[in-house]
Formats: structure tokens, sequence, C-alpha cells
């Protein structure tokens, strides 16, 4: 099987200006998704799809390729992961039967990863997609809403009375890849369903980075990553 990484990577962010080329361990952000892509080895292309003349710029420079420019109608604040990925599906050359959507602020993804995702979907013909998933930290049914007068409320009062031990444990994605069949991808499946794999990664190595805030802690987390000898890129 063929198979393709594919890097979203637009030039606008609204919260953290060029998000996908600030630097974050000392290279732009985008060059760790770049690196953990090619270090797998499973790819017969690491594509970026963006729309800014910079980024292909330092893609290209970190080994990726950029052979066609996404339309400004696909780059802008409300378009959705799945119709990027169609987009580069449709314009690249070679039919992939593979494609895995690897996102431009992960740094703390590995090839390891990859591999795991990859080799969960090839053992399932019936599955359409494997992807990244976490767990919570903290049981979900005991989340709390403030009330709005300056105090608290059970967001689920009906878990209150059952012992954390006793409730499910909740996943949310990890945010970090996608792996899809070809016509999965461009029938336009929803990801989070029973056709999909779930592959965990540990809570110390997911970050999701939307926010200032979000940035700093993924920096922390990488430094205290890397002194442990827990990142190989």
């Amino acid at each position: 099987m063929t198979a393709v990484a594919i890097i979203p990577a637009r030039g606008g962010s609204q919260r953290i200006p060029r998000k996908n080329l600030k630097l974050f361990g000392g290279v732009p952000i985008i060059a760790w998704s770049i690196r953990a892509a090619l270090a797998s080895g499973l790819f017969d292309e690491v594509v970026v799809s963006t729309d800014d003349d910079e980024i292909a710029e330092v893609a290209r420079a970190h080994g990726a390729l950029v052979p066609f420019r996404r339309p400004a109608n696909l780059a802008d604040h409300h378009t959705g992961t799945t119709a990027v990925i169609q987009h580069a599906l449709q314009a690249l050359a070679t039919p992939h039967e593979l494609a895995c959507c690897i996102y431009a602020t992960a740094p703390m993804l590995q090839a390891t990863d990859l591999h795991q995702g990859l080799v969960a979907l090839q053992a399932d013909a019936q599955r359409c997609f494997a992807f990244s998933v976490c767990s919570y930290a903290f049981p979900v049914q005991r989340a709390l809403r403030l009330d709005g007068q300056g105090g608290v409320a059970a967001l689920y009062p009906e878990f209150a009375p059952v012992r954390s031990q006793d409730l499910t444990p909740a996943w949310h994605d990890a945010g970090q890849f996608y792996w899809g069949r070809r016509e999965a991808w461009l029938q336009g499946l929803p990801m989070f369903a029973g056709h999909s794999l779930p592959i965990p990664l540990p809570r110390h190595r997911v970050q999701d980075i939307d926010t200032p805030e979000d940035w700093q802690r993924a920096e922390y987390l990488f430094a205290a990553l890397k002194a442990a000898g827990e990142l190989n890129l």
C-alpha cells in the first residue's frame, strides 16, 4: 500500500499569530511534525498543505513536499480538516491508498506512534481510521459548572453518589495523527465513530496548542521529556 502524510498548515491563526512557524525547541513547530513523518519511514510522500509562501518555504527546508497551494476558501477559520485532506488527495498525482493527517502543532509526536496507528489499521480491514486518543486525568462525570452567582454546581449531578473508581473512563482526541483509507477520507466519513480505531497515547505526551497558555505548557512538557530521553527526534 502507498501512503502519504498530509500536514495541514494555514498561514492565519487567531489566538497564536503565525503559530505554525513559531519557534518551538529551537525550530519552527511544524518541523517536528515533518521530522516525525520522515523518521517513521512509512510514507511515500510527506506533504504540507498550505496557503502561505513562508510556510511552504520552511516546509521544504525541513524535507517536506509542497506540490500544490491550498485555495483560500479552504484556508479560513471555519474549514474543517476533512475538507483539507480531501483537497490534498485530489490534488496529488499519486492516488495513495492510505493518508495520515498529522497536525503541524504536534511536537511530541513520535515515529513509533505513527507505526502503531498504521499497524492497527492494517490489521483490521473493517475499520476506516485509526487516530490518537488520550484519557482524561479526572472523571468527566464529576465536572463542575459555574452557576453565574459566584458558586458552583455539578454538571452531572446524577453521578455525585457514584464512586470515582466506578465511573466509566473517558477519552479525548489527542490531536496528533489520523490514519485513514483514501475512500473513507474522500467520502467524508466521520472520524469519531465505530469504524475508527483508538490509539492511546500517554497523557504526559499530549498537549493541544491553541492558546499562549497551551504553548507554555507544551514547552514545559517538551523540555522535561527531552531531559528524560523520551523524545527521539
